[in-house]
């Protein structure tokens, strides 16, 4: 990494699957990167922070040697190095959706294994070998664990009787004609630190921030912002409408008959709530989009 004289916080941006969703956060965040694929040391517009692509599956174990102070990766990839380092928040997002992924147990369709036991002394082919091993210890099953270097869900039955492999929706397993047996782990991202770095004063009030703004923007996402205006005589029937959401702010305007309404919604609700709220009297209805929501 460059050296400069100034204090500078080492982050880890996950190469590969999550790094386009890693890089949007970032932007909703406030952090405008940089990528070039020519360059694993993305620019960002924090002249405090350097940022380097580092492949999740390794993310954890340079954290924790302290090469990076902190870092973004699967909490799948933190179990499987069984790296010492502290977790700071929880980021639910994922390459397709924001929602936590599975590492899921699955035999071919024809297959008779039913349950984990039925697989004592076949052979099961995984990228997390760590997790995958202990798993298995923890059952008493007894079966060979063998390191796939991708195109997993083509092995079985031909290279491995039963594979653990990584899932959003399932769709893949099931278009390779693969059904599940167990989930053997739920995983989301994680924003991660090295201890000894949360012990540096400066370096601990940079990490706070980027936590916080990290934290804001997941809070945020799928929500979106509604103001409208209303006669105090309505507001009841207003706010009817509204109570299951967010408790709304009321604020005065300059007609005293009248009253301003400001809530966050969720987007999906937007098309049943609108019409209710101007057949309840609301006028001016205004949806605007949210970056950040600071909880």
């Amino acid at each position: 990494m460059a050296g400069n004289d100034s204090p500078r916080l080492r982050l880890g941006i996950p190469k590969g699957s999550l790094q386009e969703a890693t890089v949007a956060l970032l932007a909703r965040a406030g952090y405008q990167l940089q990528v070039s694929s020519r360059s694993y040391f993305p620019g960002i517009d924090d002249e405090e922070i350097e940022c380097m692509l580092i492949r999740a599956q390794e993310m954890a174990r340079y954290v924790q040697d302290g090469i990076l102070d902190l870092g973004l990766t699967g909490r799948d990839w933190v179990l499987e190095n069984q790296a010492r380092v502290a977790t700071l928040a929880d980021l639910i997002y994922a390459k397709q959706s924001f929602s936590k992924v599975r590492w899921v147990l699955a035999v071919p369709e024809a297959s008779p294994v039913q349950r984990v036991e039925d697989l004592e002394g076949k052979i099961i082919a995984t990228e997390l070998v760590g997790v995958t091993t202990r798993y298995l210890e923890a059952r008493g099953v007894k079966a060979a664990v063998e390191f796939s270097w991708g195109a997993t869900e083509v092995k079985p039955p031909v290279l491995a009787d039963a594979i653990v492999e990584v899932t959003e929706t399932g769709s893949s397993l099931r278009a390779n004609k693969l059904r599940i047996v167990e989930t053997v782990l739920e995983s989301n991202t994680q924003l991660i630190a090295n201890p000894a770095s949360l012990r540096d004063a400066w370096k601990a009030q940079k990490i706070a921030t980027l936590k916080l703004m990290l934290e804001s923007a997941i809070a945020a996402y799928g929500q979106v912002g509604l103001m409208l205006n209303a006669p105090r005589a309505a507001l009841a029937s207003v706010l009817e409408v509204l109570t299951a959401l967010h408790r709304p702010t009321i604020s005065a305007l300059s007609d005293p008959e009248w009253v301003a309404v400001n809530t966050v919604i969720d987007e999906r609700r937007v098309r049943e709530i609108l019409p209710r709220l101007k057949a309840a009297g609301a006028q001016g209805i205004v949806e605007y989009p949210l970056n950040k929501i600071v909880l």
